[in-house]
């Protein structure tokens, strides 16, 4: 249950950062050859929305291996290495990303103070993809971890 809604919430979040990323970037475009002035805020949210569609899908191309691979080491070692080399590198990607999440929160606490140029909005809003980032590679790694073990 709670992992279908963690993977519908990514899924969707990816797609609506992605879509509103194409809209921005699409009036953009629009306004510099239609308009006569550009509205500066659409660069300021093209950035922001591809940095929270990053941030939604790192976690889902974690839970279904799109990261890169070194097969042509990998495929050279004996099962038994390659099973502990998968689980190694998923504990480390744990603790990574375990630490990383707490320290995003303390990220997103600087950034209230803080005001984005164009927007005028607290950077907190835009810091906090890194705790959506950290949070969903710390779950999907700790799945593989405990898929690993059985």
């Amino acid at each position: 249950m709670i992992k279908t809604a963690i993977g519908k919430f990514l899924k969707y979040g990816t797609l609506l950062s992605s879509f509103a990323l194409i809209f921005s970037v699409l009036l953009q475009i629009y306004a510099r050859f239609f308009m006569s002035n550009t509205p500066a805020w659409t660069e300021e949210t093209s950035r922001i929305f591809f940095i929270y569609a990053v941030s939604f899908a790192s976690g889902l191309a974690l839970k279904d291996n799109y990261f890169v691979y070194l097969d042509v080491f990998y495929e050279s070692l004996h099962p038994k290495w390659q099973r502990w080399i998968l689980r190694s590198i998923q504990i480390l990607l744990f603790g990574l990303f375990g630490i990383m999440s707490y320290q995003a929160i303390l990220f997103v606490k600087l950034g209230i103070p803080e005001t984005s140029a164009s927007l005028s909005i607290s950077m907190s809003y835009c810091f906090f993809s890194m705790c959506i980032m950290s949070a969903g590679m710390a779950y999907y790694s700790f799945l593989e971890i405990l898929k690993s073990f059985k």
